[in-house]
C-alpha cells in the first residue's frame, strides 16, 4: 500500500451505522416529550400527527426528503417507513436517493468523519465530505457510471424521474445490488413511486449527462428526464388520493414540489382538498426565505395545506426523525393500512 491509500484507509475506516426504528421505542420518549415543552412538545405533536394520517383509512402519505439525513445514518429510517407501509410516495433530492441511497445498495458505506484535515487534503484523497461524514469519491464515480448504464438499457425519448428511479430499483432487483433492502429497491417492490424533480442535480446527472453526449456523437436519439411529467405525474396521485399527509424533512424543492399538487389539480379543473396533515421538520428560518419561503401556515394562504392538523419542528432532522417515526412504528396503525401502490398508475 502507498502513504497515500493508507491514509485514506485510515480516514475511512469507521462506517455510518443507520439507526434502526424497530430496535426502541419512541413512545416512551413520545409520551415524555409530549408533557415537556419547546421543541420537545412541538415533536411529540408532530408524532401525533403522522399517527392520525397513518390511522386515517382514506389518507394517503408523502414523505419529502431534502438535506443529507441518509448519509448521516437515517437511511433505513425512510426504508422502514416505505417496507412498513406508513408512506405511499416520496419526493426528494436527487442526493439522497442517488449518491446516498442507491450508491450504498451498490455495496459502499458513508463514513465517520472523525478528523477533518484541510479540505485539500481530502480532495488530493478522493474523499468528498458532507460536514461530519467522508464518501469516497472513485466509489461514487461507479455510481455514476450504473446510472449511464441504466440509461443506456432504457428507451430513449423523455420520461419522469419516477420512471427513471424505478428502473433503477428494477436494476437492483434483478441481482445488482449488493445491500439489499435500500429505499430505491423497496419502493419498486412495494410500488411506492419516487420523484426527484431537481434530478439532475446528483451523481445521476453525471451519467446522463454522459449518455447523451455518447448519442448524440453517435447520431443516436437519447433520454431526457422532463420535470414537467414529474409535476404532471404527482398531481394524478394527488386527484387519485385525495386526502393526504405530508412528512416533510428538510424543505427546497422536494417540499414546495409536493405542496404545489393542490394548486395543479384546481388549474386542472380538479376539486382536491389541500394536505390534511402536515409535519416539517427544518433547522430553517422563515424570515430570509430560507425556510423554502414559508411555514406550514403560511401554506394555507395558498390554498396547499389545512392549518387544522400541521406542526413545524424546528430541529435537526436526524435527532428528532427517528424519534417520531419509531413512535408511529410501535404504535402499529400501518399494519391495518392498504397499500396504495401509486407506482402502478403509470405504464413503464
Amino acid at each position: 500500500m502507498t502513504e497515500r491509500s493508507n491514509e485514506k484507509a485510515k480516514l475511512l475506516d469507521s462506517p455510518v451505522e443507520h439507526i434502526d426504528i424497530a430496535s426502541f421505542d419512541g413512545r416512551v420518549i413520545i409520551d415524555a416529550w409530549e408533557k415537556m415543552s419547546f421543541t420537545s412538545r412541538d415533536a411529540a405533536r408532530a408524532a401525533r400527527i403522522l399517527q392520525a394520517a397513518v390511522e386515517d383509512p382514506d389518507c394517503s402519505v408523502i414523505l419529502t426528503l431534502a438535506g443529507s439525513t441518509s448519509a448521516g445514518g437515517c437511511m433505513h429510517v425512510w426504508r422502514d417507513m416505505v417496507r412498513n407501509n406508513m408512506v405511499d410516495a416520496i419526493v426528494s433530492t436527487g442526493a439522497a436517493i442517488v449518491d446516498m441511497d442507491f450508491f450504498e445498495a451498490m455495496g459502499f458505506k458513508h463514513y465517520q468523519a472523525k478528523e477533518i484535515p484541510d479540505d485539500r487534503i481530502l480532495r488530493d484523497l478522493y474523499i468528498d465530505r458532507i460536514y461530519d461524514t467522508y464518501i469516497d469519491e472513485e466509489e461514487l464515480q461507479a455510481c455514476d457510471h450504473a446510472t449511464l448504464e441504466i440509461a443506456d438499457m432504457l428507451e430513449p425519448g423523455p420520461r419522469s424521474s419516477r420512471s427513471y428511479i424505478k428502473a433503477m430499483g428494477k436494476w437492483l432487483a434483478d441481482g445488482n445490488a449488493k445491500k439489499p433492502g435500500s429505499l430505491v429497491q423497496e419502493c419498486y417492490e412495494h410500488g411506492v413511486p419516487i420523484f426527484c424533480p431537481a434530478f439532475s442535480d446528483c451523481s445521476a446527472g453525471f451519467g446522463l449527462v454522459k449518455h447523451q453526449v455518447q448519442r448524440m456523437k453517435a447520431g443516436k436519439p437519447y433520454l431526457s428526464i422532463d420535470s414537467v411529467a414529474d409535476f404532471r405525474e404527482l398531481t394524478d396521485i394527488k386527484i387519485k388520493a385525495g386526502t393526504t399527509g405530508l412528512f416533510m424533512v428538510g424543505g427546497g424543492v422536494p417540499k414546495n414540489f409536493a405542496q404545489d399538487t393542490v394548486v395543479c389539480a384546481e388549474i386542472l379543473g380538479e376539486d382536491v382538498p389541500m394536505h390534511a396533515y402536515a409535519v416539517q421538520i427544518t433547522v430553517a428560518d422563515v424570515r430570509d426565505g430560507a425556510c423554502s419561503s414559508s411555514t406550514l401556515k403560511e401554506a394555507c394562504s395558498w390554498g396547499k395545506v389545512d392549518v387544522a392538523l400541521e406542526q413545524m419542528v424546528y430541529a435537526e432532522a436526524t435527532t428528532v426523525a427517528p424519534v417520531i417515526v419509531s413512535d408511529v412504528f410501535h404504535r402499529g396503525a400501518w399494519k391495518t393500512r392498504p397499500r396504495h401502490r401509486y407506482g402502478d398508475m403509470f405504464n413503464d
